[in-house]
């Protein structure tokens, strides 16, 4: 993640759970008292979003120490701890629900996207993820894809040209609206084109597409167009493709297999922040046990 970015939007985050300060920890804790606590997983899954607990730490007060003990990508079981962390009582505990959501958030999606990468089960066909994420958390979503194993669409509308059917009845064709992209557009940017028939899928390749979606397409009708693209294109499935359909999906040796789920679907991961001594630090510490022996 952009760690410029990352700062930025995680005291934007703290800013606005914190307001003029916490009223709990201001009347419980002195500044200067000290607390140890840990992240740990109570469910399975995919673990993303270390540097959220690192800098979000960090921007609550520089005397806050995080030692990871799992790292972005991990596969972690329930019990399992994540990181310990410690420093002044008021940070520690200010900055508990702000951190929690967001890596329980990006952890459930690391979770999802794995699945669907060893359901397709592919060495040619990648998943990516979509637009289709949270305003305000596109970042995170995002890395949490790649921590589950899948790839990054583009970013926003900014970074790759996608000619959809609303801007192809707009432009008069698929023809028409290639051409007028590139006669403007830098070398460096490609360009996708959705189509939903044979016909779209001929002229989107004598035009010149960079990349061709087959969007709401099924399996036979993509694995019947599939070969009037030329090689050196790159092809998409999107729209509606689920878990399951996938194998189905991964037959047609497409490029790409597109899934909005990722981001706008997954349910976050269960992790908890526990004081240590605490009573959830001692009902846990059974849990703990039963991870490490097996």
């Amino acid at each position: 993640m952009n760690k410029l970015k990352l700062k930025k939007q995680l005291q934007e985050f703290l800013l606005e759970d914190l307001g003029e300060g916490d009223i709990t920890c201001g009347l419980l804790f002195s500044e200067h008292e000290h607390t140890e606590a840990r992240f740990i997983a109570k469910k399975p899954g995919v673990f993303s979003g270390m540097e959220v607990i690192s800098e979000g730490y960090r921007l609550l007060d520089k005397n806050c120490q995080v030692v990871p003990k799992v790292k972005d990508g991990d596969k972690i079981a329930a019990g399992q701890i994540i990181a310990d962390v410690s420093g002044p009582a008021p940070a520690i505990y200010s900055g508990e629900r702000v951190i929690l959501n967001l890596v329980q958030r990006m952890s459930g999606i690391a979770t999802l996207t794995q699945k669907a990468v060893m359901t397709l089960n592919s060495e040619t066909t990648k998943i990516c993820d979509t637009r289709k994420t949270t305003p305000g958390l596109r970042m995170f979503e995002k890395y949490a894809v790649r921590s589950g194993g899948g790839y990054n669409h583009r970013f926003g509308l900014y970074d790759g040209v996608m000619i959809k059917d609303n801007h192809i009845a707009r432009a008069g064709g698929i023809t028409e609206a290639v051409k007028a992209v590139k006669s403007r557009l830098g070398h460096m940017v490609k360009v996708e084109v959705e189509t939903e028939n044979l016909e779209q899928v001929k002229e989107a390749a004598a035009a010149g597409a960079d990349v061709i979606m087959f969007d709401n397409r099924t399996p036979e009708e993509i694995s019947a167009w599939r070969p009037y693209v030329p090689k050196h294109v790159i092809t998409e499935a999107s729209g509606g493709i689920s878990i399951d359909a996938l194998h189905h999906y991964g037959r047609t040796g497409v490029d790409f297999i597109s899934l909005g789920m990722l981001t706008h679907s997954a349910i976050s991961l269960d992790i908890s922040l526990n004081i240590t001594g605490g009573l959830k630090d001692e009902l846990t510490g059974s849990v703990q046990a039963e991870v490490q022996h097996s």
